[in-house]
């Protein structure tokens, strides 16, 4: 991954001395947004490939609850942390340090944010940051790439992707989606199986909604679960496509009476013809975006009312994005890749880039990494193809499937005792203060 085959990057030259050689310094770390099942797998390989590059990196601070840990000044001091420890992150879900939702806004605009930021790595020698997140996130490391460039203080950032939502640009996949993907589509055959076996005196309509706010990646993975308009799921509704209330009863109705059951799969972020979430519950998060849930009990609502029919309804929500007893291999592996790659490219001076995983073959899968400048990357979405979406609206096709069944391939089971996964906490020790406290807001 030669610095030289990345269009467009420039090298902050003040991480080198005269003489051309890069001198020591700390790096940050830290988690953003929503974690994923192997969001710790990146953190794991940052540091350990961190230690690795002794020559030109020191000591590895993590955000505590991300990048709120820089502007208060909270610190992890991650050589406390045994290579145990660190080791252990692989299959851990969660987020070791603590993530946040927390939107830095324009330059301009919160330009004293920016500030105390530099301000802090100034104090602890920080010249190398890594923001682990997705859209958002990408967006805050290419703006600190540009404070610290106006201010002439020399950093390295480097954006590191993870998002469930796979929504990033470029990146032929996001870590964090491969597992959400395979949680969604086991869990969709398994419910399906059981429906099956009480509809003829039970229960008739199940509904799974899934998370998915603009793009139906994760409603698309559920496809996965059975091959064929007669296998469950028999419907799946995505933000990509316009809700259309009557067609939707009118398909579980059929489906009903064809097969004696109907299994529905729904993402969050479907709408109605005015563009209106049909889950959304009148408030927001800290990102501005609305905040989502409770579409599946509306469907199944409207399933009694007008047809009649017993239903169940579940919400995966976290359960999703946490379950790291059924992650996917190929996911951990992308995870582990991108944290070290991300560190590589800032011990060779590369800035303002983020380390993106290219398919190269279908079958057999094939992967690399590459490099692409943060600028391309932050404040772009990408959607579901609509060569991903059946013409009908409410399956997937066989190009969605050869797209997203090598992302669900493996197992990467964690260790297990007296039953239960073996998790691991960290001490999270943190360095000492040596700046005024942040007064927020």
């Amino acid at each position: 991954m030669p610095g030289a085959a990345v269009a467009g990057l420039w090298q902050n030259a003040a991480l080198f001395s005269g003489g051309g050689a890069m001198v020591r310094r700390n790096a940050f770390y830290a988690q953003s947004g929503g974690v994923t099942a192997v969001i710790n797998a990146t953190a794991s390989a940052v540091i350990e490939t961190a230690r690795e590059h002794r020559d030109v990196i020191g000591k590895v601070y993590a955000g505590r609850n991300g990048i709120l840990g820089a502007l208060r000044e909270e610190l992890v001091d991650t050589s406390k942390e045994s290579r145990a420890a660190i080791g252990a992150l692989k299959h851990t879900p969660g987020g070791a340090f603590g993530s946040c939702r927390y939107k830095l806004k324009g330059l301009e605009e919160s330009r004293a944010q920016y500030e105390r930021l530099i301000d802090v790595f100034r104090a602890h020698d920080i010249g190398y940051f890594f923001y682990n997140g997705g859209n958002d996130s990408a967006d805050t490391a290419w703006k600190v790439s540009q404070i610290g460039r106006k201010m002439g203080y020399p950093l390295a950032c480097i954006g590191i992707p993870k998002t469930v939502d796979n929504d990033l640009v470029i990146t032929d996949t996001c870590p964090g989606f491969g597992s959400v993907a395979k949680y969604v589509a086991v869990s969709t055959r398994e419910a399906a199986l059981d429906v099956a076996s009480m509809a003829e005196t039970s229960t008739k309509v199940f509904i799974l909604e899934v998370m998915g706010r603009h793009a139906g990646w994760i409603a698309a993975a559920a496809g996965l679960a059975g091959d064929g308009r007669d296998a469950a799921p028999h419907l799946i509704l995505f933000p990509e496509r316009t809700f259309d209330r009557a067609g939707f009863l009118r398909r579980v109705d059929e489906c009903v009476k064809r097969y004696g059951y109907c299994v529905v799969v729904a993402s969050e972020g479907v709408r109605d013809a005015e563009g209106n979430f049909l889950s959304e519950g009148g408030t927001r998060d800290a990102f501005g975006h609305a905040q989502l849930g409770g579409l599946a009990p509306r469907l199944a609502d409207m399933v009694t009312t007008e047809l009649g029919h017993k239903h169940h309804w579940a919400v995966a929500d976290y359960l999703q994005r946490s379950a790291r007893h059924l992650a996917s291999k190929t996911d951990l592996d992308q995870a582990i890749a991108v944290g070290r790659a991300a560190v590589k490219l800032a011990a060779k001076g590369e800035n303002a880039v983020m380390p993106v995983i290219r398919r190269t073959a279908d079958a057999p899968y094939r992967w690399r990494i590459e490099a692409a400048p943060l600028g391309r990357i932050a404040n772009h979405e990408k959607k579901l193809p609509a060569g991903f979406i059946r013409p009908d609206g409410y399956g997937i096709t066989a190009k969605a499937r050869r797209y997203l069944a090598p992302l669900i391939a493996g197992e990467a089971y964690p260790p297990y005792t007296k039953g239960l996964p073996r998790y691991v906490t960290l001490k999270c020790e943190l360095a000492p203060k040596k700046l005024e406290p942040w007064r927020e807001g």
